[in-house]
């Protein structure tokens, strides 16, 4: 008979999308729960793996429209453990990166519930690693940072010393304002001819990596229709990435040095 679990939460790690780039600890919390909290991200393969008795509760966010806001969400899962029942909060990628786990962790800190936090594969790690996409790279970039490009007031941002040549800037849910993140790159000294890949669903079997650089980023997110979920990287290792298409930046060099040489 496997394991009860106690009344307890905990936020679960569920990586970007692939089943077995799950943690053992993780695959196990969610065949055991007696909830299953799950954001709208998680793949149904994942959710397969929840016992037939557990309740599964979406609380999927999309932009501009959330299922529940995250207050809501907070209180469910303190209502849901105070019940006496075990918790699994699933998240994608890794809870404590943009997936505001810290403040559902403070939420049952508060009311005195028993939290435990599983970490997962960040978007970021599981989507460069299928792109063969190396986010540092000796010869490359020694220093990596992570923003979120869906943020109110991005042209206020202070973004400077974070992207060029031997950095690498990652962008989660950057998609709707990709444009506007490449115009605040380049007025901010960044080379518009710095490579970018987009990678688009990742780890899953529909994902799609796009290369281009960064002048042209906002016309490619809109010609290839790119969707959410999506990363955005910015710096020298994009052009290291396996791509689909190798777009209109990388076409239009190679046309050039062709030109030059013949």
């Amino acid at each position: 008979m496997a394991e009860q679990l106690p009344a307890t939460v905990f936020l679960v790690g569920a990586g970007p999308g692939d089943p077995e780039l799950l943690t053992l600890r993780a695959a196990r919390l969610i065949a055991q729960a007696d909830v299953v909290v799950h954001d709208g991200l998680v793949s149904a393969e994942i959710l397969a793996m929840a016992s037939p008795e557990a309740e599964l509760i979406s609380v999927a966010k999309q932009r501009s429209r959330h299922s529940m806001p995250q207050e809501g969400i907070n209180a469910l899962l303190v209502q849901l453990a105070l019940a006496g029942r075990s918790v699994v909060r699933l998240k994608g990628g890794d809870p404590f990166v943009f997936g505001r786990g810290g403040e559902e962790m403070e939420a049952c800190r508060k009311a005195g519930v028993p939290v435990e936090i599983v970490p997962g594969i960040s978007a970021a790690i599981g989507c460069a690693a299928q792109a063969q996409l190396p986010l540092t790279h000796r010869d490359a970039a020694s220093a990596v940072t992570f923003v979120a490009g869906q943020c109110k007031g991005l042209t206020d941002q202070d973004w400077s010393g974070l992207a060029g040549h031997g950095r690498t800037l990652v962008i989660y849910m950057g998609v709707a304002t990709a444009t506007d993140i490449a115009d605040k790159l380049i007025a901010d000294g960044v080379s518009p001819a710095i490579p970018v890949a987009v990678m688009e669903n990742g780890t899953r079997a529909n994902m799609r990596t796009l290369r281009t650089l960064l002048a042209d980023l906002g016309d490619m997110v809109v010609r290839e229709q790119v969707k959410s979920p999506a990363l955005i990287v910015v710096g020298d290792v994009a052009a290291y990435a396996l791509a689909q298409d190798v777009l209109a930046g990388f076409a239009a060099q190679m046309n050039n040095g062709a030109e030059m040489h013949s």
